[in-house]
């Protein structure tokens, strides 16, 4: 009995047919594809199923079933192996992946369908409304500690009682400088300072006098070049009225 080969091949070769006994093994059939198709290079060629590899020992009728005689072969390169090391590289590449794992899962949804930052952004919230009496507390007490500094630096009692005030009345402070008034009666100074002021206001307008005189006595660059143009312009009406003037008498003559 015997079994019917299609060997699909590879560019430029079209797909291969062959019929060989059910007997024949599979390491022969290479060699008789040879012998029907000679411009077939088989060196580096390699026979196998569309499933996988075939043993050579391996007969054609084993290849298919029982009422078949056709089977299906693919003829392809043979790959050249290379220097080894893939698998390390991959368990390399895989600790690499698993060293730069996030554990932000905030963007995640919990059972209820609220996004995991929500619900963190509002237990923050509950705890800086829960924390704000201390914030206030601290904050007043602040500012009272810098309002006493400030009292003691300028010579102010604070206002907490009269033990207060007593205990610092008796111990070696500066003159109290705040809250009192004082006069200044140097009328020599307020008499230059007028002096002064009155001084600048006539230099001011004094200046701005000469401005203005200096405006209306140096002539304005349109009235310049109007000068410039009225001797060309009467220079030219002359040109003009001459031969009128010269040509009545010879037109007297002419008459007379």
């Amino acid at each position: 009995m015997s079994t019917n080969l299609l060997v699909s091949t590879f560019a430029p070769f079209p797909t291969l047919s062959l019929a060989v006994p059910s007997e024949t093994q599979f390491s022969s059939i290479l060699p008789l594809l040879n012998a029907k198709y000679p411009a077939l290079p088989t060196a580096d060629l390699v026979l196998s199923l569309h499933s996988g590899l075939v043993t050579e020992n391996t007969t054609v009728g084993t290849l298919c079933g029982e009422h078949e005689s056709l089977v299906s072969l693919r003829l392809s390169h043979r790959l050249l192996g290379g220097k080894g090391g893939f698998g390390s590289q991959l368990r390399a590449a895989g600790g690499r992946m698993s060293s730069q794992k996030t554990s932000n899962n905030d963007s995640c949804r919990d059972l209820n369908g609220r996004r995991l930052s929500t619900i963190k952004e509002a237990k923050k919230l509950a705890e800086y409304l829960e924390s704000e009496p201390e914030r206030l507390a601290a904050k007043a007490e602040a500012q009272k500690a810098k309002l006493e500094a400030l009292e003691r630096k300028l010579g102010i009692a604070p206002s907490s009682g009269a033990g207060s005030s007593k205990a610092t009345s008796d111990s070696s402070e500066p003159p109290k400088l705040a809250g009192t008034k004082h006069r200044f009666d140097d009328t020599e100074y307020l008499e230059q300072s007028r002096e002064l002021v009155d001084g600048v206001k006539s230099a001011v307008s004094a200046a701005l006098l000469k401005k203005k005189k200096k405006a209306k006595l140096s002539p304005t660059p349109a009235a310049s070049e109007s000068k410039k143009e009225t001797p060309k312009a009467a220079k030219k009406e002359v040109a003009k009225d001459t031969p009128a003037a010269t040509a009545t008498p010879t037109v007297e003559a002419i008459g007379a």
